[in-house]
């Protein structure tokens, strides 16, 4: 028996969870037609095979027709449900987790032309800014058929055979009738706090009834809003409301509200801010409220997730985004191996790819949520081959780092003198410093395998046809695009000019984006804290349109006060030099337009070119010609070999993406060679 706090079990009701560490609820958007099939089945196995106490699916499972998904969330309130479910809990039982599912009803949250466009429902006509919907306000033949909706949901995961259901209550319905910001109703279910959890306790109740006193209800709560509407005061007399109510298992603590990118933010940090900086308030709900107590918020690390637990702060801790870097987090736990967890880096890839009607991924494990195809541990070769790589960012390292692990014999050759590539101008900006732990963890995998590093080297052909390779993996990535205009283009410098200190920052800046990404922001910011007057100019409706919701909320807290503005709909097509200043020609896409204005300086930010050089140079030297067949690769076949060494190229060597793209080209490429 271990002593680790993290490893004891612990006893909830009825049911004994083997250690204190859970994935809470979220939504990886991996349905199919609302069903939650084999990519969601592996998905949630995968992290129960490796040890985890429980794994709470179903970021909020629709239980009505008229709470409509935004994005591809389960639908609970289908019969076909059951079974897939039921696959769910049986291979996660056997696995030796628990299974619990989330329900809700999203009220105002969502959309009225999504799913059979039924109205959108509040407790009140306040639109939330995130969907935008304007609700109708809730009706009591609405509030009877919901509570039925939720009672039926909740016996459809009992006869799926899971172990219990978690109620929403943070900016959906059931919080939206306890909050005042959101409920104007009169009494029975507004005004007094009794009233507007009167909802909330009458939907427990009903479910009660249906499933009886041995499966688990819990309630993730919001029990403090933070500015105004719920107080923690309220929040702790909510919490004593469940306890009281003898219909609640346990609580799942959250602080703040979800009614705004910025907002969410704050209840969900990203890189650059504070680590688990609810956990105390959580620590206080469960010392006043006195109820089973989980909570997870960026509590990324074993470190602080053991704090959690032995501090008495927590029942059962959440690791989240933690499990989507590294869904073996417990195994190595189990078998001393902390320093090989793959952390997470807080990009919130995952999030914010939902957020966007995408499926949620890991910006550095992209195995995660391909767990039909993608192995989290690469399997052996058969058959020992020198692996030549050249470049060592992200998409190098993971080559390297996948060729190690199947057996392989790697040396990689590295222009600089330190590993990293665009990462390393990432983390220039200090509140993206994080973003080395992709770098670092790669690193420290490599040597731990053995693989050979020669950093300050230029490869030239003969540098890498000397080392007599089997496999040449061309990882060279890609150099900034900024010659765009059409006349002017010497006068202008590169965003990575300005990222890396090349070129200092001048007072009067025009940055011009076409790429929509993080460069340009992260280009912005310098400027601005530097003193820079700076317009951000697009083409684009939009600015910034790949850098997503919660990524957005730093960038913008960091700028708003400072001297920047953004211009969109407005096309640079060339810049001109008179005495001091640079005159920049700007034009529309919607009308011509000719307008000339002046900066002392002008910055374009257009995505990268292919470094290539090497890569053509060794392509007719290769046996394959540098070509991929595709229907291998994406089946996970080896490429077809011939005498001599293959070539491949990877990530930004082949065309402008990002650091997935990068990472899953090195794995799904590598772990067939």
């Amino acid at each position: 028996m271990s002593n680790d706090p993290l490893l004891q079990p612990y006893q909830l009701k009825h049911l004994t969870l083997r250690n204190r560490i859970m994935t809470t609820s979220h939504e990886p958007a991996y349905p199919d037609d609302g069903m939650p099939k084999d990519r969601y089945r592996l998905y949630h196995l995968e992290r129960a095979k490796a040890g985890v106490a429980m794994v709470m699916t179903a970021g909020s499972a629709a239980v009505s027709k008229d709470s409509p998904p935004v994005f591809n969330n389960v639908l609970a309130y289908k019969d076909e449900v059951v079974p897939w479910m039921r696959r769910i809990a049986d291979d996660c039982h056997e696995a030796g987790a628990a299974v619990m599912i989330q329900l809700t009803h999203l009220g105002r949250r969502t959309r009225w032309d999504k799913g059979d466009w039924l109205p959108v429902l509040g407790a009140s006509h306040s639109r939330e800014p995130s969907h935008r919907a304007f609700p109708k306000r809730i009706e009591d033949w609405d509030i009877t058929r919901v509570i039925k909706d939720f009672a039926d949901a909740c016996e459809r995961m009992k006869e799926a055979g899971l172990d219990g259901v978690e109620f929403e209550c943070y900016g959906h319905l059931l919080d939206q009738f306890m909050s005042p910001f959101t409920n104007d109703l009169e009494a029975p279910w507004g005004g007094s706090l009794e009233n507007r959890a009167r909802f909330a306790l009458e939907v427990l109740q009903a479910c009660r009834d249906r499933v009886g006193p041995n499966f688990l209800l819990g309630m993730r709560y919001t029990a403090d809003e933070v500015e105004g509407g719920i107080t923690a005061e309220e929040g702790i007399a909510i919490g004593k409301l469940f306890r009281d109510s003898g219909n609640v298992d346990f609580l799942n603590i959250i602080r703040g509200r979800i009614h705004t990118d910025p907002a969410m933010t704050d209840v969900i940090p990203i890189h650059g801010m504070r680590s688990a900086p609810h956990l105390d308030f959580a620590g206080r709900m469960k010392a006043e409220v006195g109820m089973p107590t989980f909570h997870a918020s960026r509590i990324p690390d074993v470190a602080t997730a053991r704090h959690a637990v032995a501090s008495g702060q927590l029942d059962m801790v959440g690791m989240t985004r933690a499990h989507m870097a590294d869904p073996h987090i417990v195994q190595k736990i189990v078998e001393g191996r902390e320093h090989d967890i793959r952390p997470c880096v807080g990009a919130t890839y995952c999030l914010d790819r939902i957020y966007q009607g995408g499926m949620a991924l890991c910006i550095h494990n992209p195995a995660t949520g391909r767990e039909a195809v993608e192995h989290h541990v690469v399997p052996k070769a058969s058959t020992i081959k020198h692996v030549v790589v050249v470049g060592a960012g992200p998409g190098g390292l993971e080559a390297a780092r996948v060729a190690a692990e199947r057996g392989h014999k790697v040396t990689v050759l590295e222009a600089a003198d330190q590993p990293g590539g665009q990462v390393r101008l990432i983390a220039q900006t200090k509140r993206r410093a994080e973003f080395m732990g992709i770098i670092d963890w790669r690193m420290a995998q490599c040597a731990s395998m053995g693989v050979e590093f020669r950093f300050n080297t230029w490869a030239e052909v003969s540098d890498v046809t000397a080392l007599a390779p089997d496999v040449v993996i061309v990882a060279t990535g890609g150099m900034a695009q900024k010659d765009i205009l059409s006349f002017g283009n010497d006068l202008t410098v590169s965003a990575w000019d300005i990222l890396s200190g090349d070129v200092k920052p001048g007072q009067n800046v025009l940055l011009y984006d076409d790429a929509g990404d993080h460069t340009a922001l992260q280009t912005a910011q310098k400027l601005a804290e530097a003193g820079a007057k700076v317009e951000i100019m697009t083409p684009d409706r939009t600015f910034a349109p790949d850098v997503m919701a919660m990524n957005l909320v730093p960038y913008m807290r960091a700028i708003q006060g400072l001297d920047v503005t953004f211009t969109v709909t407005y096309r640079l097509t060339g810049v001109a030099r008179e005495g001091n200043l640079i005159t920049a020609t700007v034009d529309s896409d919607y009308a011509k337009l000719g307008i000339t204005r002046q900066f002392d300086q002008v910055v374009v930010n257009h995505g990268t070119l292919p470094l290539d050089d090497l890569y053509f140079a060794l392509k007719p030297l290769s046996t394959n010609k540098g070509a991929v067949d595709y229907e291998a690769l994406i089946a996970h076949r080896p490429q077809p070999e011939a005498p001599g060494f293959q070539l491949f190229r990877i990530g930004d060597s082949v065309e402008a993406r990002n650091i997935h793209a990068a990472i899953y080209d090195a794995l799904r490429l590598v772990s067939a060679v």
